[in-house]
C-alpha cells in the first residue's frame, strides 16, 4: 500500500502561507497526511520548513513542488496587461515589473535538497518531473504523487514513474494543476473524473476538489479513491496560516467562487471580487509572469485587508469551512464519513 494512513485524509499543500509546519504536523499526528508547500519558496526556505515540521511530529509528511513551465508563453500579453493594471498600481503606490521575470521556482535546488535529505512523500503540481528526476527520488525511498486533471495527464504520470495520483476536480480551490499553462481546465466533476482516470491506470488515486464534509469524503472513497485531499477545509483551522480576512470571506453571506487567471495567469478558483471581475477577462495565459506582475498589488492589498483586491483562493465547499484544531477537524470529518 503506497499510502498507509489510519485516517485517509490528506491536508493539501497550499502555497503562499496557509500550509504551516504546525498544520502539517497536526494532520499527520491525527493519522492523516500533511503536506508542506514549496511553491514560491527558495530551497533554503523549503529546508527550514522541513526542519520545523520534524521538530513537531515524528509522523510521515509530504512536500509539494511546482513544476516549472516550459516554453515562451510567459511573455504573451504581458505588456498590455501591465498597462491595464496601471491604475491599480498607482492606487496602491507600487511599481509593477517592467518585463516578465524568469522563474523556475528553484526547481533544481529543491530536487537536490529532497534527494539529499528525503521526506516520505513528494507531490507535483503543474506538471511532472522527468523520468530521471523521478528515479532519483525513488532511489532514496520517496513516494511520489502526480497531480492530474485528466485521463491523459494520468497516463503521462504513470509513464514517468509516479506511485500514486492526486485527481483534482474542477471544484478545487486555488490553482488547477493542469500540466500546461495555456490549457483550459476540464469541467468533468470530481467523482466522474475519478472514474475516467481509474479506467486508464491502476495507480492509487487521491480525490481532491470541493470536499468539505464527511459525506463528500465517503462519496469520493466509494468512487474509487484511497484517500481524499482537502485544502479549503483547513483554511480556518487554528494552525492555518490564512489571514483573518481570508477566513472571514470564506463564510461571508453571498460569497461565491469563480475560476480566473487575473492574479497569476494560471486558471485558479477563488472567491469572486471586484479585481477578478475587472481584470480576469483580460488576463493573459502567462504563468509565472502574471503572478510576479500582480504580486506588488496583492501584497499591498493584503496588508490593508482589502478583500476586493486580494486573491482569496477557495473551493466550492468553502461555506462548510470550520474553525478549531486541525487534528480534531481531521478526526471529526473522518467520523462523519462513517465508513
Amino acid at each position: 500500500m503506497v499510502l498507509e494512513l489510519t485516517v485517509p485524509v490528506v491536508a493539501a499543500p497550499m502555497a503562499g502561507g496557509p500550509s504551516t509546519p504546525e498544520l502539517v504536523a497536526a494532520v499527520s499526528g491525527a493519522g492523516g497526511l500533511g503536506f508542506l508547500a514549496a511553491g514560491y519558496k527558495s530551497a533554503a526556505a523549503t529546508a527550514e520548513q522541513i526542519s520545523e515540521t520534524r521538530k513537531l511530529t515524528d509522523r510521515p509528511f509530504g512536500m509539494n513542488l511546482f513544476v516549472p513551465a516550459e516554453g515562451e508563453q510567459e511573455g504573451a500579453g504581458y505588456a498590455a496587461y501591465r498597462e491595464l493594471l496601471g491604475p491599480e498600481a498607482e492606487r496602491w503606490g507600487v511599481e509593477l515589473p517592467a518585463v516578465p521575470r524568469a522563474d523556475r521556482d528553484d526547481w533544481e535546488a529543491k530536487l537536490a535538497l529532497l534527494t539529499a535529505d528525503p521526506v516520505p512523500y513528494v507531490s507535483y503540481t503543474f506538471g511532472l518531473p522527468t523520468a530521471a528526476e523521478a528515479a532519483a527520488l525513488r532511489a532514496v525511498g520517496t513516494v511520489q504523487i502526480g497531480t492530474v486533471t485528466s485521463a491523459a495527464e494520468a497516463r503521462a504520470a504513470e509513464a514517468v514513474g509516479m506511485d500514486a495520483l492526486c485527481v483534482q476536480g474542477p471544484e478545487a480551490g486555488g490553482h488547477r494543476g493542469t500540466h500546461r499553462v495555456e490549457q483550459e481546465p476540464g469541467r468533468t466533476p470530481l467523482l466522474a473524473l475519478l472514474g475516467e482516470v481509474a479506467a486508464v491506470t491502476r495507480l492509487p488515486l487521491l480525490a481532491a476538489g470541493g470536499i468539505g464534509s464527511g459525506a463528500a469524503i465517503a462519496a469520493a472513497l466509494r468512487a474509487g479513491a484511497v484517500a481524499v485531499q482537502l485544502g479549503t477545509a483547513y483554511l480556518s483551522s487554528d494552525e492555518s496560516g490564512a489571514s483573518a480576512v481570508h477566513r472571514a470571506a470564506l463564510v461571508a453571506a453571498g460569497s461565491e467562487t469563480v475560476v480566473t487567471r487575473a492574479y497569476t495567469g494560471r486558471a485558479a478558483r477563488g472567491l469572486r471580487n471586484a479585481f477578478i471581475d475587472r481584470y480576469g477577462p483580460a488576463a493573459p495565459k502567462a504563468y509565472p509572469a502574471v503572478h510576479h506582475l500582480t504580486a506588488p498589488i496583492r501584497g499591498a492589498a493584503a496588508k490593508a485587508g482589502d478583500s476586493g483586491t486580494m486573491h482569496l483562493w477557495a473551493g466550492t465547499a468553502h461555506a462548510l469551512t470550520r474553525t478549531g484544531p486541525a487534528a480534531e477537524l481531521t478526526r471529526e470529518l473522518w467520523r462523519e464519513a462513517a465508513l
